[in-house]
């Protein structure tokens, strides 16, 4: 089975996307970049060097529904003659924006955010949310886990790795454990557990570090020999960065543990107390936000801390 890497750039701070043109019959790409001219005309450039064009692509299959990953689904598949779009169910960016939802501001209020705050942070999202074109119930299918996309030359099985996102998905050749694992695993940086409702009780946030820790074991058991992320370059060595993030994560417990004051503490003020210098800031606010959220929800369900509704804003305790 032949994989084709295809850095496609975005308008982000993180840098360019990685697309992965599967190059077997079904012609499928694997992820597509944001929908923007410039991530467009790269896309086209690149497939063309690996000759193909986009009228022959079959299939696309999408990691997660961020923008810099799904943006171009729809011009894509318009362009290749209605090609498949497979997404796991529980993604929902390629049908509203990020904090479009009531649930998103009742998830963020209750976690100490001020009101101000999450309309800048909502209004951010709605521009960042034009790079990608939204799809209908109807213009894509459901991925499923351990389902397999066969090709010509082999299968590629699916694997549900929720953390990140709660529909993320990553893909394993197990004749050669080769993974495909967007933004489940990354090179140089430590993926981001966003804050979502949970897809089972919207009223509820998803438990995103717990889950992407069972999703970071899950794939380790396949002994990847090469892991694709969805930015930067490959993995040779799975089980170095598996121990870096358990020890980043491990590390970020404890710090938490330590700012916790005797009277409690907010999840929004907590994630001013780690990132002081992203607090205000755009698309960073909401990152940091997440990173505290996850990480003292975690610590609760760890029996670490004690969680209690005061005011309708959720205050995190030690024992």
């Amino acid at each position: 089975m032949q994989i084709v890497p295809l850095a496609i750039p975005t308008p982000f701070y993180v840098g360019d996307v990685n697309v992965y043109l599967i190059k077997e019959d079904p012609l499928t790409l694997i992820d597509v970049g944001p929908k923007t001219d410039e991530a467009y005309r790269t896309l086209v450039e690149k497939l063309g060097r690996a000759g193909v064009k986009l009228a022959d692509i079959r299939r696309i299959v999408l990691t997660h529904a961020h923008e810099d990953h799904c943006g171009l689904a729809k011009r894509v598949r318009d362009e290749a003659k209605d090609a498949e779009i497979l997404v796991h169910q529980w993604e929902t960016g390629h049908l509203f924006g990020r904090l479009a939802r009531d649930q998103h501001r009742d998830l963020l209020l209750r976690s100490g955010v001020p009101p101000a705050a999450f309309e800048e942070m909502r209004s951010m999202y709605q521009e960042i949310s034009l790079l990608t074109d939204s799809l209908e119930d109807d213009d894509y299918v459901t991925l499923q886990d351990d389902k397999e996309l066969e090709f010509n030359g082999g299968v590629l099985r699916v694997l549900h790795t929720p953390g990140h996102t709660p529909g993320s998905c990553s893909f394993v050749r197990e004749a050669n454990r080769t993974l495909i694992c967007g933004d489940c695993v990354l090179k140089r940086i430590t993926p981001n557990p966003i804050v979502s409702p949970d897809p089972i009780d919207p009223t509820k946030r998803f438990p995103s570090l717990g889950e992407y820790l069972v999703s970071l074991a899950r794939l380790r058991e396949y002994r990847p020999t090469l892991s694709y992320g969805g930015h930067g370059e490959p993995i040779t060595d799975f089980d170095e960065i598996f121990h870096r993030y358990v020890r980043a994560i491990d590390e970020r417990q404890k710090r938490i543990m330590s700012l916790i004051p005797n009277e409690g503490i907010t999840a929004f003020e907590m994630a001013a107390k780690l990132f002081p210098s992203s607090i205000s800031q755009d698309v960073h606010r909401f990152l940091a936000i997440s990173e505290a959220i996850a990480h003292l929800d975690y610590a609760e369900r760890e029996g670490k801390l004690s969680l209690e509704l005061k005011e309708g804003v959720e205050v995190y305790r030690r024992h």
